[in-house]
C-alpha cells in the first residue's frame, strides 16, 4: 500500500467530511481540477486505501445492539482451523490475532443476552478452545477515527 501525499490526504478528509461528495464537488472544495481528484480517488481505491462500505452499517440497526469483546486462548498449533471454525460463526464481525496473554480478540454482535451466551459456547466449544473471557461493550467512548493522523503534520 502506498502512503498518503498531502493531497491524498486533503481528498480522503474532505471524503470524511461528507462521503457523497461527487468529485467535481471534492475538486471545487480542494481547488483541485476534477482529472486530480477522479486520479488521486482511482490510485486510492486499487491500493486497498478504503474499506467495505459494510463497515459503515449501523449494527444495532441491523437487530444486533449488544457488542462484545471476547479473549480467546487456543492451542497455537490449531490457530489456523480455529479460525476457519470462527469464521463460520456469523455473529463475529472481527477478529485479530494479539500477542501477550491472550490469542485472539473477538468482537462479537448479538440480539441480546440469550443470543450472546449461544454465540459465547459456540466459541468456547471450538476444538482447541482452551478458555475464553467476554467483556460487554458499554459504549464507544473514542469513535474510529483517521482524521487526527491525516490532519497532523
Amino acid at each position: 500500500m502506498r502512503t498518503f501525499d498531502s493531497t491524498d490526504r486533503r481528498i480522503l478528509v474532505a471524503l470524511a467530511d461528507d462521503p457523497r461528495s461527487t468529485n467535481v464537488s471534492l475538486a471545487d472544495r480542494l481547488g483541485l481540477s476534477r482529472n486530480t481528484v477522479q486520479a488521486r480517488l482511482a490510485e486510492l481505491d486499487r491500493s486497498g486505501a478504503f474499506l467495505s462500505f459494510e463497515r459503515r452499517i449501523d449494527a444495532r440497526a441491523a437487530g444486533y445492539p449488544l457488542a462484545a469483546y471476547v479473549t480467546v486462548h487456543v492451542q497455537q498449533q490449531l490457530l489456523a482451523a480455529i479460525v476457519e471454525h470462527l469464521t463460520g460463526i456469523p455473529e463475529i464481525v472481527e477478529a485479530h490475532g494479539l500477542s501477550g496473554s491472550s490469542d485472539l480478540l473477538l468482537r462479537v454482535l448479538a440480539r441480546d443476552a440469550e443470543d450472546l451466551f449461544r454465540i459465547t459456547g459456540a466459541i468456547q466449544s471450538t476444538e482447541g478452545v482452551v478458555r475464553a473471557e467476554t467483556s460487554l461493550d458499554m459504549g464507544e467512548l473514542i469513535p474510529f477515527r483517521l482524521r487526527p493522523l491525516l490532519t497532523r503534520d
